[in-house]
């Protein structure tokens, strides 16, 4: 079903430091670049660590304002219009305070209603479409809507890494850190995104989850165990046949044909299952809109790099599509915009 329409007035990003390239993290981790290229597609990602130190260089709340901050500029809103800020991330810096409340203290927002989503792939695609709920009560004109990671927490450089099983090792490879932002608004803007419906649904019942983050607090911090356990046999296997499902959704949402489509924002997991994913969804007619091989799999921020992209090429009248996959549940989500 269709939603009122909501608008993206404008798009932020942030990456944090320079790009790495497969050489320089095949140094690091003892593995070839080849393999991290045949395995995984991805060219460069940015990390907010040090690889030589081990040093983190960038929080979450550091990224998200400057995707957030560079959002209202391109917007030329101040944080006194914002009516609402919604955070999404799989990575918070802390679990109290909330980072999305560090975030508004660092862009001078405050007396506004603020909300994060614990979430991966698919939390972007939920704070979305809070963004666009929250629109539809009338004291609320415009809003912040921000997706970010930082995997910092889970990139241990001292460790053997020969001996790592392959479930812990291909997370070096496979993500990196960013974030993005976007201004939604109720009232048209004179350009930029009309969005027309949103998919957020979880299909995981009884099933295992592809990916699982522990969390290790105070009384089992020195339990030992494997913190990230990524089942990419499963995620291979599964994301390529959801994504066609969220396609047809949207479309069928939207009211949409496949031949309506300009552009494609595909899955970002990685360079190379998202070779896969848009050669098997057959639409030859849409443009594909990609970064993960430039910015890794940066998670919460993949869906507004991507948008970022996007509003640099699309015009009034033109149709986009983004699918994303969250495999830790196995979540579909996904939306539908159109050029204003």
């Amino acid at each position: 079903m269709s939603t009122p329409t909501s608008y993206i007035r404008a798009v932020g990003t942030s990456l944090p430091g320079a790009p790495i390239d497969n050489s320089a993290l095949a140094r690091r981790i003892g593995v070839s670049a080849e393999w991290i290229d045949m395995f995984i597609g991805t060219r460069t990602r940015h990390f907010a660590i040090d690889l030589d130190t081990g040093e983190q260089t960038s929080t979450l709340a550091e990224l998200a304002e400057r995707a957030g901050a560079q959002a209202m500029q391109q917007a030329g809103i101040t944080a006194s219009e914002v009516d609402f800020l919604v955070l999404a991330t799989a990575t918070p810096d802390e679990l109290m305070p909330a980072t999305v409340n560090q975030v508004a203290d660092r862009l001078g927002i405050d007396q506004v209603p603020t909300y994060q989503l614990q979430s991966g792939c698919a939390g972007a695609v939920q704070a979305l479409d809070l963004g666009c709920l929250l629109l539809q009560r009338p004291e609320l004109e415009i809003g912040l809507v921000i997706g970010g990671d930082v995997c910092a927490k889970h990139l241990r450089l001292n460790r053997e890494f020969g001996s790592l099983p392959s479930a812990e090792l291909v997370n070096y490879v496979l993500f990196g850190d960013g974030a993005g932002a976007v201004v939604v608004t109720r009232e048209r803007p004179t350009a930029g995104m009309a969005i027309r419906t949103v998919l957020n649904q979880v299909t995981g019942r009884g099933q295992h989850p592809g990916q699982i983050i522990r969390w290790f607090g105070e009384a089992d911090r020195e339990r030992g165990g494997q913190a990230v356990d990524e089942d990419y046999k499963a995620i291979e296997e599964r994301v390529p046949t959801m994504a066609k499902e969220i396609l047809w959704q949207l479309l069928d949402d939207a009211g949409w044909q496949a031949e309506d489509l300009s552009y494609l924002l595909p899955p970002q997991l990685s360079g190379r299952m998202t070779e896969r994913i848009v050669s098997g969804l057959g639409l030859p007619g849409a443009i594909e809109v990609s970064c993960v091989a430039d910015t890794g799999n940066n998670g919460n921020a993949l869906p507004f790099l991507q948008l970022d992209r996007l509003a640099g090429m699309l015009s009034p009248g033109e149709r986009a599509l983004a699918v994303s996959v969250e495999s830790s549940k196995w979540i579909k989500a996904g939306f539908a915009v159109e050029g204003v």
